[in-house]
C-alpha cells in the first residue's frame, strides 16, 4: 500500500494533468449535451408521433458500443477531445430529452387548466407552471447524464482524447496495477461525489414544489 501512495505522489504531477483533461471533456460534452437535449425534449412535447421517433433514436443511439462511437466520428474530427465529445454528446442524450419530456407531459391538468383560467399565454404557463413542476424530473435526468458521462468519458483516452482513462489504459499496456488503480479510484470517487452532490440537489428541487 505504502508503495502505492509514493507512486501516486511521485507522479501527482500528471495524474493532476489527467484529472483536469477528464473534467474538461465531460464538463463541454455535458454542457452541450443538457441544452441540446432540454430543447429537443421541449419540442418534442407538442406531437407525440415525432416524441416516439425521437426517444426511439436516443435509445438506439446508446446501444452502440461506447469505443465504436467515438471511432465514428474519427474520420470527420480526428483524433484526440473533439470526437470524445461529440461521443459524449450522443451517448448522453436519452436521460436528458426522455426526462424532459416527460415532466413537461406529466404536468398535472388541473394545475395547467387553472394557469389557462388566470390568463396565462401558453408559453407563461411553460414557463411559470411546467418547467417548475417538471424540474426534478429534468433534472434526475441530468443527474444520470452525468455519471454516465464521467465513466465514458474513460473510453475516449483510447483515441487519444486523454484524462484517467490514459492511465488505466497505459497501465494495462504496461501490466502496471498502480496506473491501473489511480485512473479507476479517481474516475469512481470524481462520480461518486458529483452524484452525491447532485442528489442532495435533486432532493432540493422536490422539496421546493410540495
Amino acid at each position: 500500500m505504502g508503495a502505492f501512495f509514493q507512486f501516486a505522489y511521485d507522479r501527482r504531477a500528471a495524474i493532476w494533468q489527467l484529472f483536469v483533461q477528464h473534467v474538461q471533456i465531460v464538463i463541454t460534452a455535458l454542457v452541450i449535451s443538457i441544452i441540446v437535449s432540454l430543447i429537443i425534449g421541449y419540442f418534442i412535447t407538442y406531437n407525440k408521433k415525432v416524441a416516439s421517433v425521437v426517444l426511439y433514436i436516443c435509445s438506439m443511439l446508446m446501444t452502440i458500443p461506447s469505443l465504436a462511437l467515438f471511432t465514428l466520428f474519427i474520420p470527420i474530427l480526428g483524433i484526440g477531445t473533439l470526437p470524445a465529445i461529440a461521443g459524449l454528446v450522443i451517448y448522453t442524450l436519452l436521460p436528458v430529452v426522455r426526462n424532459t419530456y416527460v415532466g413537461l407531459t406529466n404536468t398535472d391538468e388541473s394545475v395547467i387548466a387553472a394557469a389557462r383560467g388566470m390568463g396565462l399565454t401558453e408559453a407563461r404557463i411553460t414557463l411559470k407552471v411546467k418547467i417548475p413542476l417538471a424540474l426534478p424530473v429534468i433534472f434526475a435526468g441530468i443527474r444520470t447524464a452525468v455519471v454516465m458521462g464521467i465513466g465514458l468519458a474513460a473510453i475516449a483516452a483510447y483515441i487519444g482524447a486523454g484524462g484517467l482513462g490514459q492511465y488505466i489504459f497505459q497501465g494495462i499496456n504496461r501490466n502496471n496495477k498502480n496506473m491501473i488503480f489511480i485512473g479507476a479510484i479517481l474516475i469512481a470517487l470524481i462520480t461518486i461525489i458529483v452524484d452525491k452532490i447532485m442528489q442532495g440537489l435533486q432532493k432540493r428541487f422536490e422539496r421546493s414544489i410540495r
